[in-house]
């Protein structure tokens, strides 16, 4: 039986999302929806490419953050986050003027925690899994009195994320599917809510890192499924379990996942930058990584993929550029 919402958190529709995307203009950016034509012709598809990285802090994260940070009375947030979450969160800390705390794992990448000073926050790091982090975060803001805010299973992080889904579907007339990264499933959650609202018959796929296949798991067995903690280049993958919210929306709304290895990750982010000129992180450009090799027609023709964030290490750039 699939389980419903946690008690508390009803899952956003539409009008929570067009409301979110009111909250959030000026803020974060309507991002461009382009078509690659050397991706196209790569995949022997239509491959549009909607630009996250372009955000001002280079991740989509901005857009659920900022809708939830805006909206708590405390002065006070704390946020647990592998980097790109704690990057939205300080940002968003900053220009709402709340004192931000975020807790990051031991492996965090340098530039993600020097991006949080960089706004503002102070950075703690906690443990390498997110259940460590989110134990740690929580405890914190319970004993100072803060809001902790969620990564991802929260309903104004959610709606939040559905503006995303919300601009895709003003700006593309027709396309056949959409092709999210999946780390706790609150980008695939909010952009499957808003298409499926606007454009239902178009498909929506997750896209995760083989070390976290947690969407895949769950939708198999009909409930949220913890896998074992792994490493991987697309740190923003690996939550190991999705939310309950998450879970209950993505039963309804996903019509499929797709577990892409670490080589597969590696190559589409080199592509992405070779062939169509973008600088993605690893969890940002694993959504082109299964349209790289043999995929099913289901997919269709025209297909929009979903760069999710620009935050690459230095290191990792330059050695993806010698390659």
């Amino acid at each position: 039986m699939t389980q419903g919402p946690p008690e508390g958190k009803k899952p956003p529709g539409m009008k929570e999302i067009e409301e979110a995307s009111e909250r959030i203009a000026g803020v974060a950016s309507r991002t461009p929806l382009v078509e690659s034509p050397a991706l196209s012709k790569l995949t022997g598809r239509q491959v549009y490419l909607k630009l996250e990285c372009f955000q001002p802090i280079k991740v989509f994260k901005i857009r659920g953050a900022y809708n939830k940070v805006s909206r708590v009375p405390h002065r006070s947030v704390v946020a647990a986050s592998s980097g790109n979450h704690g990057i939205a969160v300080a940002y968003s800390s900053r220009i709402l003027g709340k004192k931000c705390t975020v807790v990051v794992p031991e492996t965090v990448v340098r530039e993600k925690v020097e991006k949080i000073q960089e706004f503002g926050a102070e950075a703690i790091k906690a443990g390498r899994t997110s259940g460590e982090r989110e134990a740690k975060a929580r405890h914190m803001a319970e004993a100072t009195g803060a809001a902790f805010v969620h990564p991802f299973d929260d309903p104004e992080v959610i709606a939040g994320q559905g503006t995303c889904g919300l601009e895709i579907a003003q700006q593309l007339g027709e396309f056949d599917a959409v092709m999210v990264p999946v780390g706790g499933g609150g980008l695939i959650s909010g952009i499957s809510t808003a298409l499926k609202a606007a454009k239902p018959r178009v498909r929506v796929y997750g896209v995760e890192a083989a070390a976290a296949p947690k969407l895949s798991e769950a939708l198999r067995a009909k409930r949220v499924v913890s896998v074992p903690p792994k490493s991987s280049m697309a740190d923003g993958l690996l939550p190991t379990a999705l939310g309950e919210l998450t879970f209950t929306i993505c039963s309804r709304n996903v019509d499929g996942a797709f577990t892409v290895s670490e080589d597969g990750i590696y190559r589409a982010t080199r592509l992405m930058f070779q062939a169509a000129g973008i600088v993605a992180e690893p969890s940002g450009a694993a959504s082109l990584a299964p349209l790289l090799k043999d995929t099913p027609h289901a997919l269709g023709q025209r297909v929009v993929v979903v760069v999710s964030g620009g935050n690459i290490s230095r290191g990792l750039l330059a050695k993806i550029l010698a390659s």
